[in-house]
């Protein structure tokens, strides 16, 4: 699908008001990406907590036509290498019917602007489920690549 140059796409920080739908985009996201049910309450707890503590970090939707369609999260790495943060892009989420219409790109596009401007951040990392496909290539067409780090994790659940 070409992108709808009709589609008038703007990018925000999040605010609490914003909540509910990011709640829903992350449920929704983890079902469509690893078949994992969240538990609603902690999902909530959750995002209520990154509204209320700016140091977990920060969230960021995607309007088109005024309709809020994507919602990404952006934390913070310490890089003791660089002298200076790295922001990780995580819970990626646009809207289905609005996919490969430039919503992700316009996101991405507004964190590398804020990134480039601020010598204290160093870059933009992200992760997604290794198999993917479909994402790889959305982030390899915006310029990044995925060859130099693997990411091995332990998580109690």
């Amino acid at each position: 699908m070409q992108q709808d140059q009709a589609l008038q796409i703007t990018v925000k920080e999040a605010s609490p008001e914003d909540q509910e739908m990011i709640i829903g985009f992350q449920i929704d996201m983890a079902w469509e990406t690893e078949k994992v049910k969240l538990d609603e309450n902690t999902i909530r707890l959750g995002v209520q907590n990154v509204f209320k503590n700016p140091n977990l970090g920060r969230y960021y939707v995607a309007k088109a036509n005024n309709l809020i369609v994507a919602s990404l999260l952006i934390t913070y790495e310490w890089s003791d290498w660089r002298n200076s943060i790295v922001w990780w892009i995580q819970s990626v989420y646009v809207i289905p019917k609005y996919r490969k219409r430039g919503v992700f790109r316009k996101m991405y596009e507004n964190i590398k602007q804020q990134v480039e401007r601020d010598n204290e951040i160093a870059g933009i990392r992200l992760y997604m489920v290794h198999n993917n496909r479909i994402a790889a290539h959305v982030y390899e067409k915006l310029g990044m690549d995925g060859n130099r780090y693997r990411l091995f994790e332990w998580l109690k659940k």
